[in-house]
């Protein structure tokens, strides 16, 4: 059997893309990254197999690699994918893809240069069971018509924002940072990619701290069939981390916030919801790594596909556009990806 040889670069959130590899009989772990050299020795002790290093281009040249997980810090993540997929190596990506539009571009060239490589984005809440059956649901026509969902991403972290590295990047984008989460969920659903955006933020809650963008955005998402979306990135909110869901169907309604997840299928007022057992959590943060392992070797399709990974982006980028201009937007998708390279 062939083994993906895998490195990871960043070991923050990028431990967890690390043991999943580890635990995948299909890989090898051939090398790990980080600019911390405390971090990245005690990583490494836990891997001795795998080469560490502190120097990301390194490890994107090393001979033999085939994949590499990007965990790094966000203004990275873009020339580390161009610089990766232009080595030839499958890239999977925290979020988010890139923070501007020239950043995208660059991302959309390369990909379309290399068709046979898989880009993803490790935007967890695909692996979630609730995301799961709402996309199927959807599919087999049983919500009938979607023509509303709300998405609201409940942070619940501000310190995050206000003293840790979030709060020291240049225009950091809360829409791009956590609302992309959201944003997925709702193409995804509703299966189209939106035609337009209306968006406004705040940074009230934040203000005299170190972190000087919005805390909050708001975003109204139009899509081609009629549907409105509506999405929240609220960083500075008092409450736990949470991901609060609502889509609305001609034939059921599916509810998931506090009380957990639900679906009314009657306008009738006397049925009860019906409580659904399914969590709108994925099991961990690793949780879409063998399905890119899977896409990597050439065993099964690549997720949304780099497409989707790209169009994703550029709505969220529009948001903020609309937000930073107060004027509706229309989403402008880079071209490129239609040439090839949806892998």
């Amino acid at each position: 059997m062939r083994r993906l040889r895998v490195g990871v670069i960043g070991l923050g959130v990028g431990e967890r893309h690390l043991e999943a590899y580890a635990r995948d009989v299909r890989c090898e772990v051939a090398a790990i990254c980080d600019r911390d050299p405390a971090r990245l020795g005690e990583v490494a002790a836990r891997h001795p197999g795998a080469r560490a290093t502190a120097d990301a281009a390194a490890l994107l040249a090393l001979d033999g690699l085939d994949a590499v997980s990007i965990c790094s810090h966000d203004p990275d993540h873009a020339p580390q994918a161009v610089a990766a997929l232009g080595a030839g190596l499958h890239v999977m990506l925290e979020k988010p893809l890139c923070r501007t539009r020239g950043e995208l571009d660059d991302i959309a060239a390369a990909v379309a240069a290399n068709p046979g490589l898989v880009l993803a984005s490790n935007l967890v809440l695909r692996a979630a069971p609730l995301v799961r059956w709402l996309v199927a649901e959807r599919a087999a026509g049983r919500l009938g018509t979607v023509y509303a969902l709300d998405g609201d991403y409940l942070y619940g972290r501000l310190p995050k924002i206000t003293d840790g590295w979030r709060g020291r990047v240049d225009g950091y984008s809360v829409m791009l940072g956590g609302g992309v989460h959201m944003v997925d969920v709702l193409m995804r659903v509703v299966g189209e990619r939106p035609e337009w955006v209306e968006a406004a933020g705040s940074g009230l809650a934040t203000r005299g701290t170190a972190f000087a963008g919005d805390d909050l955005a708001c975003a109204q998402f139009g899509f081609p069939g009629g549907a409105i979306g509506r999405v929240s990135a609220n960083f500075a909110c008092v409450h736990g981390h949470q991901h609060v869901i609502r889509v609305f169907g001609t034939e059921a309604t599916v509810i998931s916030d506090d009380r957990g997840a639900r679906v009314q299928r009657s306008r009738d007022p006397a049925p009860p919801a019906a409580d659904l057992d399914l969590s709108p959590l994925p099991a961990d943060k690793g949780a879409l790594i063998p399905d890119f392992v899977s896409a990597a070797l050439g065993d099964a399709p690549a997720g949304p596909g780099a497409h989707h990974e790209i169009d994703l982006v550029a709505a969220c980028l529009a948001a903020d556009l609309s937000r930073a201009s107060g004027r509706r937007v229309e989403v402008d998708y880079p071209a490129a990806v239609a040439v090839g390279g949806a892998a």
